[in-house]
């Protein structure tokens, strides 16, 4: 694709759970190029080297983008997984401990922190970013003297720009950031740790510019702008263009997860719902175990495809399902035991199928009412991503259960939503 003198173009980067990859988008926010990268398998000692893979596949992307594009690049951002926590020496930014993953749990300092943090806050669960800090800080941690917490996006980003200590609001949250207020609460901030934590911006906020000497390696102009990042799921959301109070993103993967854009915000962790802040709105979100996975353990993707085919939408299932993959859920329904519910089922595969499709619908309806319920802004349309969205029938299912405007979203990669934030900082760029 040819690029006209002077055009202005944004890439973003986005670091899921199994692999990377970027997307650059002009002002149109019309993608000009993309790609992807598996992480390499590299160990030290028994376990996986995170930080090798990451780095190195950061470079790869940058190889990756096309020549001719480069030097119209004017400003990178990066997302990375929730809550996936690197502890770096504060001087040379080189990680002092492997990095504790995203779904990792720390159970040994959950009791530390319910203690010092409000009930029911967001970070008084296991896999919190707040439990790892606690968790490392009472095995190792008191000794180091010099010791900077970043997120996995941080980390990334400081590669690019050399400035340490500095990290975004959404990815601030899970170890106690109040974005409402824009700062670390008092009883974080009495705490032996708190030194450890980096300063805070808005997603999409210029650090610095490139490195100049990865600007003269990779060919990207010397004045090219890196920003604040996000989290994946954040970027995702981003992606869909959702920008107004009442639009909703439905990703169904192997769960169902849903996020809303309210004026308000909502806080409940019995129902596992938080509010991220996006500028001066809240962006409120909740997953339920329902979704994909137990779609996958009962049909193959072309028994999906051809049994879908045969549902009329139009027409209510009056089977009564709760299809989970195992027993518990979270949200809409707060049930560590709810057990699933699959019974009775048709001779005919169709009849079954549709039946699923509707009860995991009635769950969404469901949730998007609870969400209602505790205070956020009412729905108004659905934009859907995620595997399921390309289930037209489901489409038209979701429409009739939910009684609102249901459509796939055009953009869903968590990169483009990093490239939209890139944008975000090249307008508001007072480097």
């Amino acid at each position: 694709m040819s690029v006209r003198a002077g055009e202005r173009l944004y890439l973003g980067l986005d670091f899921g759970t199994s692999g990377a990859r970027f997307a650059i988008i002009d002002k149109d926010g019309i993608i000009q190029a993309e790609a992807k990268r598996e992480y390499p398998l590299y160990l030290s000692g028994e376990s996986h080297d995170w930080v090798r893979s990451w780095k190195e596949t950061l470079f790869s992307l940058l190889h990756d983008v096309p020549l001719h594009l480069r030097k119209h690049v004017v400003s990178i951002s990066v997302d990375g997984t929730s809550a996936t926590t690197i502890i770096v020496d504060s001087d040379s930014g080189e990680p002092l401990w492997r990095p504790l993953l995203y779904n990792e749990s720390c159970p040994d300092a959950l009791a530390t922190v319910k203690s010092i943090a409000p009930p029911n806050h967001t970070v008084c669960t296991g896999s919190s970013t707040l439990c790892k800090l606690v968790s490392w800080w009472n095995h190792v941690g008191s000794n180091q003297k010099h010791a900077l917490l970043l997120h996995q996006a941080d980390w990334l980003l400081w590669l690019l720009h050399g400035k340490l200590g500095v990290t975004d609001y959404n990815n601030a949250l899970k170890v106690g950031y109040d974005p409402e207020v824009d700062s670390y609460p008092s009883w974080l901030v009495s705490q032996p740790y708190y030194h450890l934590l980096p300063s805070v911006v808005a997603p999409g906020t210029p650090i610095a510019c490139l490195k100049e000497e990865i600007g003269n390696k990779y060919g990207f102009q010397k004045d090219c702008v890196v920003c604040s990042g996000t989290t994946d799921s954040i970027a995702a959301f981003l992606a869909a263009r959702a920008t107004q109070p009442g639009k909703a993103v439905t990703s169904l993967g192997s769960t169902l997860a849903i996020k809303l854009l309210s004026n308000t915000r909502i806080e409940d962790s019995r129902f596992g719902v938080y509010s991220h802040r996006l500028d001066d709105k809240w962006l409120v979100g909740g997953a339920s175990n329902t979704g994909g996975a137990i779609l996958r353990q009962l049909f193959t993707d072309d028994q999906l495809d051809k049994l879908s085919e045969q549902i009329n939408p139009s027409q209510p299932s009056l089977l009564d399902y709760y299809p989970l993959p195992k027993a518990g859920e979270r949200f809409p329904v707060a049930d560590p035991n709810l057990a699933p519910r699959l019974l009775p089922r048709p001779e005919n595969d169709v009849e079954f199928l549709h039946g699923i499709l509707e009860s995991i619908a009635r769950i969404e309806a469901k949730a998007y009412g609870l969400l209602k319920e505790l205070g956020a802004t009412q729905v108004d349309e659905v934009f859907t991503a995620g595997g399921g969205a390309k289930n037209e029938k489901w489409i038209k299912i979701r429409e009739r259960v939910i009684g609102l405007p249901v459509s796939r979203a055009n953009q869903t990669e968590a990169a483009y939503g990093a490239a939209l934030l890139a944008m975000k900082g090249d307008q508001q760029n007072i480097l």
